[in-house]
């Protein structure tokens, strides 16, 4: 049976968990949930200076860092949790921390896009993308070799002058990929913001954070259940 929302129950008052989550979409939409379970912080995350923000009457609060980072501060323990894009976790190899909860926001899809009809190319296919390891053994998986270039952003522009055939990024609306005269052509993972937990904190931690997961949980039933129209 899941704790009644906006209790932790089993939470040591004495000890800290942290949660590593990054701003942006994942954020405003992880808030939505905490809300759920009447957790609410000491300050907007959003417009605050602070990197690490307390959440009012619990012994929870936000570690601030970049969404990419997630894993790495879940993985070596200087956050208990994480919130990350299912993108992050694929490109991220590291084995410290368990994956126990979709939370099922921050939807989007992690595609291969390019020109509807592309040049031909003598040689191996170039794929654009910041999503290297990912881009690799998707291919590899196919049996295909490709040349790998690795961009930080803007990545619908390779395409268009020449630097690549095709792209691997995120798409949400997919408006982004037809403005510049672009089209899905194989989707690799459907995505949404993922709840981790350091293994370490799991044992010493284990009540306050299973009280934890199992509240979000009931959360992000609720919020499911809402989303479905009235017959």
């Amino acid at each position: 049976m899941r704790p009644q929302a906006g209790r932790v129950r089993g939470l040591d008052r004495g000890s800290t968990l942290a949660i590593a989550v990054s701003k942006g979409r994942i954020l405003s939409e992880f808030r939505i949930l905490l809300d759920r379970i009447g957790i609410k912080p000491a300050e907007d995350p959003e417009t605050s200076r602070s990197l690490v923000i307390p959440l009012k009457d619990r012994g929870l609060r936000l570690v601030i860092v970049r969404a990419a980072d997630v894993p790495t501060y879940v993985d070596y323990g200087a956050a208990d949790f994480g919130v990350a894009g299912k993108d992050v976790l694929l490109e991220y190899r590291g084995e410290g921390f368990y994956e126990p909860l979709d939370l099922d926001i921050a939807r989007c899809k992690l595609v291969v896009a390019g020109k509807a009809e592309p040049l031909p190319r003598a040689g191996r296919l170039r794929v654009a993308t910041k999503y290297v390891q990912t881009t690799r053994r998707h291919f590899a998986q196919k049996g295909d070799q490709v040349e790998v270039i690795h961009l930080y952003g803007s990545m619908e522009l390779a395409p268009l002058v020449g630097l690549a055939d095709c792209i691997v990024d995120l798409m949400d609306t997919g408006n982004t990929l037809k403005a510049n005269g672009l089209v899905v052509l194989e989707t690799i993972a459907e995505v949404s913001a993922r709840l981790i937990i350091n293994k370490a904190a799991m044992k010493v931690k284990n009540a306050s954070v299973k009280a934890l997961i199992a509240e979000l949980a009931e959360a992000v039933d609720q919020t499911a259940t809402d989303r479905k129209p009235e017959r």
